[in-house]
Order: C-alpha cells, then structure tokens, then sequence
C-alpha cells in the first residue's frame, strides 16, 4: 500500500553521507529506504518499487553499475520514479541522465536534497 509520505531510496556507498542524507530526509518527513550499491538497490527496487518516488543516487559507487546506469535502468523499468543524481567527482552531462532528472554535486548543503526533491515530487 502506497504511503502518505513521498519515499526516497538512498543509493550510496559511503556510510556517512548515506546517513546524514537518511537523517535529513526522515526529519522533513520523507519515508526512505537505503542501499550502499546500485545492485542492493535494485533488489530494493523489485520488492518497493511501486511505493518509491525518487531514486537519490551517487554515481561512481563498486560493482557492475554505477549511479548512471542504475538511473537510466530505473527510468526504463519504473518511469514514474524521480531521479536525482549526485557526484563530487563527475558531472554528467545533461543528455547523459535520465530525462526529467536533477543532478547535485557533491558537497552539496543538506537544504539542497529537499529542495531538489521537491522540484521532482511536489507536495501538496
């Protein structure tokens, strides 16, 4: 059953960021789901995907595919999740995300991921 609250998986292998962003999120009273690779995430994604609204992804992370090939799978599989995609070393280029995504490059101020994520889901 789809909740109330807009659901954020979190895709990111770095402990820390992935907890501090878990942490900002939850407190703005979004519910969020978390993974450390894009391929825990997409076991997530199989089981949750019809109650996730947005895909908040790191790019360069260990194992077959990185945060833009995750991106661009989502898109594919489930088009109704929002994409918003993140890297302190990279920026992609606009024609090589997903259509409709954001991109937030690291160190990004924790205000930002709800800013941008209300851009994707607005609420209300």
């Amino acid at each position: 059953m789809k909740s109330d609250r807009v659901v954020v998986i979190i895709v990111e292998d770095e402990l820390l960021i992935r907890l501090m962003a878990a942490d900002v999120l939850a407190e703005a009273g979004y519910l969020v789901l978390e993974a450390d690779s894009a391929d825990e995430a997409l076991s997530v994604l199989e089981a949750e995907a019809d109650n996730v609204d947005v895909l908040f992804t790191d790019v360069h992370m260990p194992g077959e595919l990185d945060g833009l090939a995750l991106a661009h799978h989502t898109m594919r599989r489930w088009p109704w999740i929002g994409q918003l995609i993140t890297s302190g070393r990279a920026h992609p280029a606009v024609n090589s995300m997903p259509e409709g995504s954001r991109f937030l490059p690291k160190p990004y101020r924790t205000g930002e991921i709800i800013e941008h994520l209300q851009m994707l889901v607005p609420v209300g």
